[in-house]
This record gives structure tokens, sequence and C-alpha cells, in this order.
């Protein structure tokens, strides 16, 4: 649990600093997913409307990857590898970006509920 004295900090980067994340507020949840992608990556994701987290060193810094329905841009840094999260190809009004919280340090993982999403099959939350 988090310590309202010393809230958990809402920066984070990659492994190598390049990109650097900023969040507008901490979550109350994250959704871990077994899709084919995220359970090989092991984000743990937070969504947020688009824009309102500051990427710093994207594009610069980033590489994206399209696949499956092509909805989807996932991003990565270019120098370390380490996955920072996702936006919709359409950047259409109301639309949402994911955050990999694993990007940030463990007090704010702490402080947040994770769900579990069957991203593989049944498309539903499992808790």
């Amino acid at each position: 649990m988090s310590d309202p004295q010393h809230p958990p900090s809402l920066q984070g980067s990659c492994h190598c600093g390049s990109v650097r994340l900023v969040l507008p507020a901490a979550p109350e949840t994250a959704t871990s997913c077994n899709c084919s992608l995220c359970r090989r990556t092991g984000g743990l994701w937070a969504y947020y409307a688009l824009g309102e987290v500051a990427i710093h060193g994207h594009p610069e810094h980033t590489e994206s990857y399209l696949w499956g329905d092509r909805t989807l841009l996932n991003f990565r840094c270019r120098t370390c590898g380490i996955a920072t999260h996702w936006e919709p190809v359409e950047r259409m009004p109301g639309a949402r970006h994911g955050v990999n919280l694993r990007n940030f340090e463990p007090s704010l993982l702490a402080s947040v509920v994770v769900r579990r999403f069957d991203g593989a099959d049944s498309w539903t939350f499992l808790d």
C-alpha cells in the first residue's frame, strides 16, 4: 500500500533512459493481458486519454510494431528494447493509449490493483 505522505513517483523510463514517461495521475488499476504480445513483453498496462501522458524521447528514440488487427502501434525503445507504450493507429476523439507501468518504480505498481485480462481467447477480464 502506498504512503500518502510519500506518493510514488509518476515519472518512469525505459532501461537506458532514452524514453521517459510522465503520468498525469497515478492509475487506480493496471491490466495484465495474456495475448501473444503482452505475455511476451510482460507489460502491465495503465490507460490514459491519448496525449495525457508526456512521453519524452518519442518518436526519435522509439520504434513501433504493428500486428494482429493492425489497430495499435506498440512502441519500444530503439536502444534498450523495452516496451514503453501503445497508441491507436487511428487517432479519433476519445482514443486512449496504454503505458507500461513496468517502467516505473515498484512503489507505483504496489499502489494499483492489477486486473487479469484474457486477450488470448475470451477477450474478457478473468477477475
